[in-house]
């Protein structure tokens, strides 16, 4: 095989080695679309020039001379040169058009060139000695071309490493120092005229190009720096030792009938085998201090984090001691706790509401809200791992994070953020700001971070109950004190409604009082016409029916002062109930309800008869009321035999049961209750009767009082509220018996059974 076939197929081998960088070019560019299509270019046009150049030293391809072929490659180094910049311009996104128009200026200097518009002549300048043809002013302009755009691309990736605070993005920047000191390299022998075959190292600087967009977080250069330079120095020291070592043995030891070089050799590398690992960490701390890395010490920080936050229950003593700590022990300049507080929305979206752990005079960090499907949400929920500033500003991931949300993270400053977890559930975050010697984190400081985090979840965790009781406490003392005051203030209402009640009944029963006997003077004088005796009677009616709501206001005020006054006498209750039914029988006429008494002998109740005569009217007329028209009201009693401290002689049961409306389980106490209206108020009737009408409220409050004043009790059954199916109602009133004399039999009365429509 000839020489320019083995020519050819190195250059096509070379050419073909660019395919793979361009096919991972197009699957991988991680956010960088347009650098990856302008390196794209710039990988595809340096393979085409690599073919070409094959194919011309193959002698497949005519070119005029080697100077013409030489000229052709710089015109090409300097496209590339021109894309490499545009390159550089988007992956630090700068601003293109600048350079664009670079690049246009320099395309309109050639054509000016190749129209020769200022006239040069066959030499442009020359001192006798040396001479600058007009045919190299091309190439020279091409040249000019690639420094310019060289330092572009240098300049730019200067300018971004300099404005940018976070190491991570830094580190990405370095990585393009070897590409253009390869470039350079490649395209310095190229304009030389010496160009190396193929251009490899153009293609070394293009796959290096290439892994810096593809790879987000390409290893740390720091590190690897300091990793190479230590194993160099550590060789070079055992190299040495081993020299020198074999040297001295060999100079004094030589001269013995018993020297063997190789176990001395062998003696000298098992010593070596020895020292080596001491060594090591001795060339490596050494390296540290001059490259200015601080030395950290997991296991050991671990042990005094946990040590001293373990019993901590404060919360700002507690994101005092956990962030400080951190700090001290990693050499960062800034770190917050924040608490992360979980809500439900009405949409049944989960969001978390971030508020910052601070102390006094420190600056203010508002609170943020972010839904369960944010995607910071979801790096450091589901994926349960931290989350890196360089990530939030670059990746894909979090480009639908808001630009208020992104100020927020900004104005913390910080680097890293690391969730705190209880349960599974998230309960904090540590943000944490870059390192003070200017180093990346690197994945053992991440998952160091992450094991200080894990332990500091059950310190929050207890701080937060803690917290959560001290509020409590709080809440309840406010609540304590608010209902204090509310309770005074009922009272002071209470006792201003019973004064009001007081005087009010008090004033105007007497003026009802003379109004209802003048009414009654005038309806008995025969020589009034009829109009004028119909309008008294109608006078007479309301003036005695506010006389009624007078005496219930009454009653009403010496139940709530206890004032009420009982003459207490043996009472058959069997013989009020006929009584105050028989007064009612004109209202079950009215209503054609049915009224019916069916009462056994009962032992003598301990009551006053006029209060009794009050209290089970007012029973029966709540019972008419709230019965539909041709209803049915039943009366029943027995005897209680019972012995309580409540009563001492046994007592007697009255129960009042009708098939009205119902009484709402909930409303079962309340209506007991003075001025309780269970309807509209606006349903206030001048018929103390009429279905579901309205009264003063008064009624069963003043029934409870007058049970209650005779020692007795009273209440309510019903199955609920139903104007449809009327399930009823149920009164019961229980009062003591008459103390029989000298302990003999209780006196009866007398057995009633009537039935009143």
């Amino acid at each position: 095989m000839s020489a320019q076939s083995l020519t050819l197929i190195l250059h096509l081998i070379l050419a073909v080695l660019y395919l793979p960088l361009l096919v991972t070019l197009i699957q991988r560019h991680a956010g960088h679309e347009t650098a990856a299509m302008l390196l794209s270019g710039y990988i595809l046009i340096g393979s085409l020039l690599d073919v070409a150049e094959g194919l011309w030293r193959g002698g497949q391809l005519y070119i005029a001379s080697r100077q013409v072929a030489n000229d052709l490659q710089a015109y090409g180094a300097l496209v590339l040169a021109f894309l490499l910049t545009l390159t550089v311009l988007s992956f630090t996104r700068r601003d293109p058009r600048p350079w664009l128009g670079v690049g246009a200026f320099w395309f309109l200097g050639f054509i000016l060139i190749m129209l020769n518009v200022f006239r040069f002549g066959p030499v442009i300048w020359t001192n006798g000695n040396i001479s600058f043809p007009f045919e190299r002013l091309m190439p020279a302009w091409a040249a000019l071309g690639w420094v310019v755009f060289m330092l572009g691309s240098v300049f730019s990736v200067r300018s971004a490493y300099a404005h940018s605070r976070q190491p991570l993005l830094r580190n990405r920047l370095n990585y393009w120092t070897p590409v253009f000191f390869l470039v350079a390299i490649n395209d310095i022998l190229l304009l030389g005229g010496i160009p190396l075959p193929g251009n490899p190292v153009r293609l070394l600087a293009a796959a290096l190009a290439a892994f810096i967009i593809v790879t987000h977080d390409p290893p740390d250069l720091v590190e690897v720096s300091r990793r190479v330079v230590t194993y160099i120095i550590t060789t070079l020291v055992i190299v040495v030792f081993y020299v020198v070592g074999l040297t001295a043995f060999q100079t004094v030891f030589k001269a013995l009938p018993s020297y063997n070089p190789l176990l001395v050799g062998a003696g000298i590398a098992l010593l070596l085998s020895f020292i080596f690992t001491p060594l090591l960490s001795l060339v490596r701390r050494w390296v540290n201090r001059w490259l200015n890395i601080r030395e950290f010490h997991p296991s050991r920080t671990l042990h005094a984090y946990s040590e001293q936050i373990s019993n901590i229950l404060d919360m700002q003593r507690l994101a005092n001691v956990a962030v400080g700590l951190i700090i001290e022990a990693m050499d960062i300049s800034r770190g917050f706790l924040f608490l992360v507080d979980s809500e439900l929305t009405g949409e049944a979206q989960k969001t978390y509401r971030l508020r910052a752990v601070r102390n006094q005079g420190e600056r203010q960090i508002k609170i943020i809200t972010l839904a369960s499907d944010h995607p910071v949400v979801k790096q450091l929920t589901q994926e349960a791992r931290p989350l890196l500033q360089y990530d939030l500003d670059l990746l894909p991931a979090f480009r639908s994070v808001s630009s208020s949300e992104r100020e927020w993270f900004n104005y913390l400053e910080a680097e890293v953020y690391l969730p705190i977890f209880s349960k599974r559930e998230w309960i904090g975050m540590l943000a944490l700001g870059a390192k003070i010697s200017g180093n990346r984190y690197s994945e053992e400081d991440l998952v160091t971070l992450s094991a200080l985090a894990g332990q500091t979840a059950v310190a929050l965790e207890n701080a937060r109950l803690v917290e959560n009781l001290v509020q409590l406490n709080t809440e309840l003392r406010q609540a304590y004190r608010a209902l204090d005051k509310a309770n005074r203030d009922l009272e002071r209402l209470n006792q201003t409604k019973s004064d009001f009640i007081s005087i009010a009944s008090h004033e105007l029963r007497t003026p009802l009082t003379t109004m209802i006997g003048y009414t009654e003077m005038l309806m008995e004088d025969a020589s009034l016409p009829s109009t004028a005796h119909e309008m008294l009677r109608g006078i007479s009616k309301g003036t005695r029916r506010l006389h009624e709501i007078m005496d219930s206001m009454f009653d009403i005020a010496q139940i709530d002062t206890r004032t009420l006054q009982l003459h207490v006498t043996p009472v058959d209750t069997a013989l009020v109930v006929k009584e105050v039914g028989a007064s009612l029988q004109k209202s079950f006429s009215e209503r054609k309800q049915t009224l019916t008494i069916d009462i056994p002998a009962l032992p003598l109740a301990k009551a006053d008869p006029n209060l009794l005569k009050k209290l089970f009217q007012h029973l029966l007329t709540n019972a008419i009321k709230f019965t539909p028209n041709h209803g049915k009201i039943t009366i029943t009693a027995r005897a209680l035999s019972t012995r309580s401290a409540e009563l001492p002689n046994g007592g007697v049961e009255i129960i009042i049961s009708d098939t009205g409306v119902g009484i709402d389980p909930a409303s079962q106490e309340i209506i007991f209750s003075k001025f309780y209206q269970p309807g509209e108020l606006s349903k206030h009737s001048t018929s103390k009767t009429r279905f579901k009408g309205s009264g003063a409220g008064l009624g069963l409050a003043l029934s409870k009082g007058i049970v209650e004043a005779h020692g007795g009790r009273i209440w309510v059954e019903s199955k609920g509220y139903d104007e449809v199916n009327f399930p009823g109602s149920n009164f019961h009133v229980v009062l003591p018996l008459n103390n029989p004399k000298n302990g003999g039999q209780p006196k009866m009365g007398t057995e009633v059974q009537v039935q009143l429509t």
